[in-house]
């Protein structure tokens, strides 16, 4: 798929979430602003803050997830991107069985959707990512979803036509006066590319959050405020092959303040 058309299919999808915004066709939103520190980060600094603002929403015919990271470099700047960067992803999906109106489940689905994928960041950063997604009922999980996703990288680095698996999940368990909610996402791509620039390895990213409702626990309402940790396993970072000249695995967690609004 070139840019024209992804520009005209995430358009499509910024298009929805305004229409379901305005009428009847909005379920629900949710916003969030977290805060973390962090150290022994790979390939860039090794000390990192991040503000990350999160949003998402599910409206009649799909579901909506966008995040926007500023990270600041502490003790010394990155070569690359300097003091701070920034990074986002843009997830727009669409329902296949609430578009037909019709039921799509069989097994442990529950819907099968179009799953669509637009990240950036500074420097070259930029890929657009389509495929097919699944609701999945898993016990005991609020929601845990499954998308496969075709990657399509802008400009002339490697990493297009690669295949990314991405499940994400959220599980909640009761710990005295409040609760523990479990949830993230993991990024699997499993193949190579190459091409002039040099070669876009395989990687798999598991980012999950593990955070105590605060607010509940002081009575200041649920759901609102959490505090916790971040853990990230990052194996070939960035899809650089690790090896004894530079190790690209990445093994750390990250202190947690989340508020929602």
């Amino acid at each position: 798929m070139n840019c024209k058309h992804w520009g005209i299919t995430l358009a499509g999808g910024f298009l929805a979430a305004g229409q379901a915004m305005a009428g009847d066709l909005f379920v629900w939103q949710t916003n969030s602003l977290t805060y973390l520190y962090g150290k022994n980060f790979a390939i860039n600094p090794s000390i990192q803050q991040t503000l990350t603002f999160e949003h998402a929403d599910k409206w009649k015919y799909g579901d909506n997830f966008l995040f926007v990271d500023r990270i600041f470099y502490n003790g010394k700047p990155d070569p690359n991107k300097g003091p701070h960067t920034y990074y986002g992803e843009f997830s727009p999906r669409l329902s296949f069985g609430k578009i037909f109106d019709h039921k799509l489940e069989f097994g442990p689905v529950t819907d099968v959707l179009l799953a669509m994928t637009y990240e950036y960041g500074e420097g070259e950063s930029e890929a657009y990512l389509i495929g097919p997604g699944f609701d999945l009922a898993v016990p005991g999980f609020n929601y845990f979803t499954l998308n496969f996703y075709r990657r399509h990288t802008e400009g002339p680095r490697p990493g297009t036509g690669t295949w990314q698996i991405t499940p994400s999940f959220s599980y909640t368990l009761p710990i005295g006066p409040s609760n523990l909610l479990i949830d993230g996402y993991m990024d699997w791509v499993v193949d190579n590319d190459r091409n002039s620039r040099g070669t876009y390895h395989a990687n798999l990213h598991f980012n999950p959050q593990i955070k105590y409702d605060l607010g509940k626990a002081l009575n200041l309402g649920e759901k609102q405020w959490y505090v916790g940790i971040e853990y990230s396993y990052w194996k070939d970072k960035y899809g650089i092959d690790s090896s004894s000249r530079l190790d690209t695995n990445q093994n750390t967690a990250s202190a947690l303040v989340k508020v929602h609004f």
